[in-house]
């Protein structure tokens, strides 16, 4: 497989990439720049300024727009993003801020931290529920990155980046928390460290290798099974997309690159894998 650039450089810290099955379109943020980007068919982006600081990572509603993770809290768009409601904080620490997540099968939205300046421990994963109530999940995590649930929800896969692991935690859907885990698969320092990731529908995880210049596929067992390359070294998340999810998006950044040392870096990539991915849930507050 081959990763085919689809954009410009459209970012400087591409991040969470999401397809929204409602307007069949992909969504991703700016990071550091506090923006939501919304990809059309022709391949054009709107962009939409949704927090000052940072914008980390975003899911629908099942009741209309969007949640965001935003850099300590929530906050909430309408489905043009030019209603933005406050939602609720999840921490008051001004050195930490929010980074990556997803929603569970009941509708939670699960959103993780990091310190700014990468702090050892210093984050957490948070969970908003469905009528707004913050609770921590996971404390210490250093690097909160990717987060998917297996078919029967039973399983989460979590990667706190400087591990270089991707883990699989149980997880009590009707409970909202986890019951344990155990390690799912280690990515090889020589590939980088895992990113974000998405899952498909043989149950492989893909995670970006930030700092390797590609992404990598661990089968269903943990096994390492496909190799992407791309002409980036920071590649930062992945999202199946299309109508019939078989698009891998890929975006990556600018972030720690020499200023004109790698043209692409901060552009979008795509590409098609044999397998596809599957519906991720939504957020039900």
């Amino acid at each position: 497989m081959k990763a085919e650039q689809i954009s410009d450089v459209c970012t400087f810290h591409g991040e969470g990439p999401y397809w929204d099955p409602r307007r069949g379109e992909l969504l991703l943020v700016d990071m550091t720049e506090g923006d939501v980007l919304v990809r059309h068919d022709d391949g054009s982006f709107d962009r939409h300024d949704v927090h000052p600081r940072l914008a980390g990572v975003l899911r629908g509603r099942t009741s209309g727009g969007y949640v965001i993770g935003v850099e300590r809290g929530f906050v909430f768009a309408d489905e043009s993003f030019s209603t933005l409601e406050q939602g609720p904080e999840a921490f008051g620490d001004t050195a930490v801020r929010m980074n990556d997540g997803g929603c569970d099968p009941a509708g939670r939205f699960l959103c993780g931290s990091m310190g700014w300046e990468g702090g050892f421990g210093a984050g957490a994963l948070y969970s908003l529920d469905h009528d707004h109530s913050v609770s921590t999940l996971l404390r210490g995590v250093t690097v909160s990155n990717g987060l998917h649930f297996s078919p029967d929800g039973g399983t989460a896969f979590y990667s706190d980046t400087p591990t270089g692991r991707i883990d699989a935690l149980g997880y009590d859907v009707d409970a909202g928390v986890f019951t344990d885990r155990r390690t799912f698969a280690v990515v090889e320092p020589a590939l980088g460290m895992p990113d974000g990731m998405a899952i498909d529908a043989d149950g492989g995880i893909w995670t970006a290798l930030y700092g390797g210049g590609g992404l990598a596929r661990y089968d269903a067992g943990g096994t390492l099974s496909e190799l992407v390359r791309l002409p980036v070294t920071n590649v930062t998340a992945c999202a199946f997309g299309g109508p019939d999810l078989r698009t891998l998006f890929i975006t990556t950044t600018q972030e720690n690159i020499p200023a004109g040392s790698e043209p692409a870096a901060g552009a979008l990539f795509a590409v098609e894998p044999a397998v596809a991915g599957v519906s991720l849930p939504m957020f039900e507050g």
